[in-house]
């Protein structure tokens, strides 16, 4: 399971939201091996008078968090990072400094889905990679 926040100015995110939506998705099939008709984005487009951040970063900057199953390795993990900053600004011109991503693991039993705790869900993809 991978549930994705993203944070960012409204001027500027509401006008790549689809294209970015379809990069972190792109990038979490890749690194993470994720089903890829599995697609839980959602979007956070802030007034500027809401989003404060620190010297250094232009109205580009972006948060990107992830929610997913503990059970990932290390690896994989960083992978989906570096996929992430390359493919953003290759795509989107928007430069690593000015993109912050974190990963929160949580147990499967710490999720509620279809009715069920996490833990006691069929899934029919590998988390453990």
């Amino acid at each position: 399971m991978a549930q994705i926040k993203v944070y960012g100015l409204k001027q500027n995110l509401n006008i790549i939201k689809t294209e970015l939506s379809d990069i972190i998705h792109s990038c979490v099939v890749n690194a993470l091996q994720y089903p890829v008709e599995k697609r839980f984005h959602r979007f956070f487009p802030l007034d500027k008078e809401n989003f404060y951040f620190p010297k250094g970063r232009t109205d580009k900057y972006t948060i990107i968090e992830i929610s997913i199953f503990e059970g990932r390795s290390v690896e994989a993990k960083k992978k989906l990072i570096r996929l992430l900053f390359k493919v953003i600004e290759k795509e989107l011109n928007i430069s690593p400094n000015d993109i912050e991503i974190t990963i929160f693991e949580t147990p499967k039993y710490n999720w509620g889905i279809r009715g069920l705790p996490g833990d006691e869900l069929k899934l029919d993809y590998k988390v453990e990679i």
